[in-house]
């Protein structure tokens, strides 16, 4: 009887052993999910550091209708901060709407934007600047009413335009280098005169020779935020004016601007002494200047950005304050 043949076995495979340590848990190599947005996410959005320059020219318009008799209308004067307050943050909203929507923020260096990060739908911001716009509106409105100056509904209307196409619409003025002129004229005589208008009923050399400052110090500080981006702002093409000129002449546009306010002191101080002391907020604009000038990143613009915001208001409190104190 022949023996049977034996198939060899084949042998068996390696398992490979778990390369690492096997106390830590595998990462996947799939992008981690968006964080959820928080409330803090929104705030952060409206950019509240920026209200400085909207509450500015309120107390700078408050204080010179009070010098000229007109009163201290507390209800008109926090209609008219509400107006500013709203009009800013729709402004912000609106703008990181539409620089999200065009890829303009995709490689900011300050703080993320909404849109540009993907954690909120573009449609969500632009509900949130839009109800802001509202905001101002409707409280713009009963101010109007209070006052009976009809002809105001048109200011109102060119402001919130204004502030929509500084980076809305097809052709947004902030991508062609005006939007410096356009925060001098309406953070500065506008706000500051319609806001002693209201109260006063006039417009009296104590609003309009101040509006200049407050005007300049809010142009400032745009200037550094557009020095901040300038980098990005040539790469998506917004061509603000800091793209246009350069970074030197950028520089020297900034100096001047924290300069001007400090002109209009010794127009003032005569008639109304404390705003000397004005003068002590030179060592922020200074400090500020000089990050400007000697800065090496672009972070480095971003104490420059909140010293000059803080300037604005600490400057117009010290109008506000010789005003009230003469």
């Amino acid at each position: 009887m022949a023996a049977s043949r034996k198939t060899p076995r084949k042998p068996a495979a390696k398992r490979s052993a778990p390369r690492g340590n096997p106390a830590k848990a595998r990462v996947s190599s799939a992008p981690p999910k968006p964080a959820p947005v928080t409330a803090r996410d929104w705030i952060g959005a409206a950019r509240l550091r920026t209200l400085p320059l909207a509450i500015s020219p309120i107390l700078v318009g408050t204080g010179a209708a009070i010098a000229v008799g007109g009163g201290f209308h507390w209800v008109l004067a926090l209609c008219c901060l509400a107006v500013a307050v709203s009009l800013q943050i729709a402004v912000n909203f609106a703008n990181d709407y539409s620089d999200g929507i065009r890829g303009t923020d995709d490689h900011r260096v300050g703080p993320a934007r909404l849109t540009a990060s993907g954690r909120v739908t573009p449609r969500a911001v632009l509900i949130a600047a839009l109800l802001f716009f509202a905001i101002a509106a409707l409280v713009g409105i009963a101010v109007i009413i209070r006052t009976q100056h009809w002809w105001l509904l048109a200011v109102g209307a060119v402001c919130i335009v204004a502030a929509w196409f500084y980076t809305g619409g097809k052709r947004p003025y902030g991508y062609s280098g005006l939007g410096e002129v356009f925060v001098f004229v309406f953070f500065g005589p506008v706000a500051t005169i319609g806001t002693t208008f209201v109260q006063a009923g006039s417009v009296p050399q104590e609003s309009w020779i101040p509006s200049i400052g407050v005007g300049a110090l809010a142009c400032g500080v745009l200037v550094t935020n557009n020095l901040r981006d300038i980098a990005q702002d040539r790469v998506a093409g917004k061509r603000t004016l800091t793209v246009l000129i350069g970074k030197r002449a950028s520089q020297v546009l900034y100096t001047v601007l924290m300069l001007v306010p400090f002109a209009t002191v010794p127009i003032v101080a005569p008639f109304y002494p404390v705003a000397w002391l004005s003068l002590l907020v030179l060592l922020a604009t200074l400090s500020a200047t000089l990050i400007v000038w000697t800065y090496r990143t672009a972070r480095e613009l971003i104490v420059a950005l909140q010293l000059s915001s803080l300037a604005s208001l600490a400057w117009s409190g010290f109008i506000l304050w010789a005003y009230v104190a003469a």
